[in-house]
């Protein structure tokens, strides 16, 4: 049994140890070329990076945009890493991944970072990326609506086991009219043009063939669906009605989970393009509804405003058949992810999944997963402690089996259960 000075340590080399499944990424296997991004200039034109750029520089949104990749790159690293000490977390974590892959910070060298990754294929890039970042897996975000995607799995077969799919439908559910209809009658899905009255059985019939089929053809973990905070369950619409009558049965039908990711407003400010979305709190009542009325449905869900973290804990104490996961986007920054992991283990216990690294660029998945298990790491250790203090013993083993299932296997028994 450990004694209340060995916990820090055992906890600390135990979370460090554990492979992680991170369950929501942006991230490609290299089968699928450019839509993979990677490397020291991509790490440095990220949204959350090119936003800070625009409250320190003053340059305009279509000077920017007229940019090269490189020369945007440029512009970030002198504006927030020069001209300025790179404080905020998006900026710690280019550091932390500079330095973990080995490079001289003092240099401040961005020549010097760029001769070092135009010295490694993709392929020795994402193995060094995996091995330390010490992640398993990783679950891609795919979306059956973009054609270059499309044209992508027409060949790929899985073959890299480290990439799990995931099936995006936002395109299907948030646009149908723009986007959803027009790419399901290309794709010779016989949808009905008019839906003025709502869906037709025809229509229905052939949206669930379309989920039938990417679901045989990519093998997802999950059909997953960003909605923003005015989202509500029931709804008088074409999205209520396609969840109702489309996603929720085929979900049932291939025992898929339906991942919903509550909150995001879409451009907010249009001309920071991928930087330019926003959060609003949304109505939680929404989610009950679904949990409520659909049992033997397994749902997973995350919310992008910290007013409804503790809601959404409280959810997932009433209904087993949902699994909350990570802090998402706005919300996955220090000081909000301690509190809101302290929070759900409080009153979870070890019931969740406490992150996920949301990771668009290769380079990400090494600080994110740095960082969060930094944090994780504190929060049981001060659980732990605060256990033995109460006469509660611990081994090693028993710490060993609850990280476990923390950072893997909560998301593969919740998928096989």
């Amino acid at each position: 049994m450990l004694k209340n000075q060995q916990i820090a340590q055992v906890v600390s080399r135990v979370v460090a140890e554990q492979p992680v499944v991170d369950l929501h990424t942006h991230l490609f296997a290299p089968a699928f070329g450019d839509l993979l991004l990677w490397g020291i200039d991509d790490l440095l034109t990220y949204h959350y990076l090119v936003a800070e750029t625009f409250r320190l520089s003053s340059i305009t949104y279509d000077e920017f945009w007229a940019k090269s990749k490189l020369e945007q790159a440029d512009l970030v690293w002198q504006t927030l890493f020069i001209e300025n000490s790179p404080v905020s977390e998006a900026c710690r974590g280019v550091v932390t991944t500079l330095k973990s892959l080995g490079l001289d910070l003092c240099t401040r060298d961005l020549r010097e970072y760029r001769e070092f990754f135009d010295n490694l294929t993709v392929d020795e890039f994402v193995d060094k990326s995996f091995g330390l970042a010490n992640v398993e897996s990783v679950v891609m975000t795919n979306d059956p609506f973009d054609p270059i995607e499309r044209e992508i799995w027409s060949t790929y077969q899985g073959e890299d086991s480290r990439f799990q799919s995931a099936l995006r439908i936002d395109p299907l559910l948030n646009d149908y009219a723009k986007t959803g209809i027009d790419t399901l009658q290309s794709l010779g899905y016989q949808v009905d043009s008019d839906y003025s009255n709502g869906l037709s059985q025809k229509s229905k019939l052939q949206i669930c063939k379309f989920l039938g089929d990417w679901i045989k053809r990519i093998k997802p973990r999950y059909m997953a669906v960003s909605l923003p905070p005015d989202f509500c369950y029931p709804e008088a619409s074409i999205r209520g009605q396609m969840i109702q009558e489309c996603i929720l049965p085929i979900s049932r039908q291939y025992d898929l989970p339906f991942a919903l990711m509550i909150g995001v407003k879409r451009s907010v400010n249009p001309q920071l393009r991928l930087a330019g979305d926003g959060l609003g709190k949304a109505d939680l009542t929404c989610l009950e509804n679904l949990l409520k009325e659909n049992p033997s449905n397994k749902f997973l869900s995350t919310v992008l405003a910290r007013e409804n973290q503790h809601e959404l804990c409280v959810l997932a104490r009433k209904f087993p058949n949902l699994m909350i996961f990570g802090c998402w986007w706005f919300v996955n920054n220090p000081s909000i992810v301690e509190e809101i992991t302290r929070e759900r283990i409080e009153l979870l216990g070890l019931g969740m999944i406490p992150q996920h690294s949301d990771a668009r660029v290769m380079d990400q998945l090494i600080y994110k997963w740095a960082h969060s298990r930094q944090i994780i790491t504190s929060i049981l250790v001060e659980k732990y402690s605060i256990l033995l203090d109460s006469g509660w013993q611990i081994n090693e083993s028993e710490i060993e089996r609850d990280v476990e299932k923390l950072l893997s296997n909560n998301f593969t028994h919740f998928l096989s259960s």
